[in-house]
């Protein structure tokens, strides 16, 4: 009996052993918290960080979780430093929001050499443009004229054949909203946001990729969506193409930043911070090519003909006005 009660006592032991040794003490790697990525980013982008990473001794070291912009934007102001993520990258307007408001991020160890001055806690990862996008098949098939600005897209020749994204969840709209204020101011834009909008009808999408999709599929002929996901369609030979619009391409950008959470922070944070900028933005350039950062350079041929900037600072105060201009034009 004694026998049979040890070998049990031991059987249990090492079945304990093995689970803690499987999960390393918290699911982590060589007795490390893995460290949580929360992320915004495209489906692109996240692979391009995951390269990074993997590829220089981090693999099994982190795990990611995506969010919508407008999901994480509100966790982020909302917990602050008691969000479970170590690292987040994001939208970087929403960053800067978030530190004024929660002082919840660390300033960054390693040297960031942008083009332009950006806040000592955050290191972009890409900057995404809007663009015009058509189903060349549909717009043949249904004799469309080629739009050449957003205010075409209020004309009533494209009814039902009109997909944009809604501000209220992506931050993919307000590339769109950005160029229409810049351009008509904000009572103009309203005009011309309500006509799009009517033009659309139920093809108003939650998601910044969605009006893209529908093009794919031939159920719109023309949506307003990221630059870069059009152009590696008509790469791939898919009936897509794009229009840089007369009222610009305005850009947003996404940056990485690090939590502060005290005794509590993860070190390896900020070495993975470091990792994604130092060996992530070679493959992120591929699909996102505008230059960020000193001795980057970027194929002329994927560059936008209205490269824009918006006259005032990109804040979140700024996007909600924005959000209320976007449902004051829904009537």
């Amino acid at each position: 009996m004694k026998y049979r009660k040890f070998l049990a006592l031991g059987l249990s032991a090492a079945l304990c052993l093995s689970t803690l040794s499987a999960c390393g003490g918290a699911g982590s790697s060589g007795g490390e918290e893995q460290v949580v990525i929360y992320s915004n980013a495209d489906e692109e982008a996240i692979t391009a960080m995951q390269n990074a990473l993997d590829n220089n001794g981090y693999k099994g070291k982190y795990i990611f979780q995506t969010y919508g912009t407008s999901e994480l934007g509100g966790k982020l102001l909302a917990e602050g430093t008691n969000l479970e993520a170590d690292l987040v990258t994001m939208s970087t307007f929403y960053l800067q929001s978030a530190q004024d408001q929660n002082s919840m991020f660390l300033p960054l160890t390693f040297d960031v050499n942008t083009l332009t001055e950006v806040p000592d806690y955050t290191a972009p990862i890409t900057s995404q443009e809007g663009a015009i996008i058509l189903n060349t098949e549909l717009m043949a098939s249904e004799g469309l004229p080629t739009p050449t600005s957003l205010k075409d897209l209020a004309d009533p020749v494209y009814a039902g054949q009109v997909a944009v994204t809604d501000i209220q969840s992506s931050s993919t709209a307000w590339l769109l909203i950005q160029a229409l204020v810049d351009a008509y101011g904000d009572d103009g834009a309203q005009e011309v946001l309500s006509g799009i909008y009517e033009n659309c009808g139920a093809h108003i999408e939650t998601s910044g990729s969605g009006p893209l999709k529908l093009c794919r599929a031939g159920e719109v002929a023309i949506g307003f969506g990221l630059r870069h996901q059009a152009v590696a369609d008509k790469a791939e030979g898919l009936p897509i193409d794009y229009v840089d619009p007369a009222e610009g391409n305005f850009s947003l950008t996404e940056s990485v930043a690090v939590l502060d959470k005290g005794e509590d922070t993860n070190p390896l944070a900020m070495e993975m911070a470091q990792c994604i900028i130092e060996n992530g933005r070679e493959e992120l350039l591929q699909t996102y090519p505008n230059p960020l950062y000193e001795g980057e350079t970027a194929d002329p041929a994927n560059q936008s003909a209205h490269p824009s900037v918006f006259g005032e600072p990109l804040t979140f105060e700024l996007f909600q006005a924005h959000q209320q201009l976007s449902e004051a034009a829904k009537g």
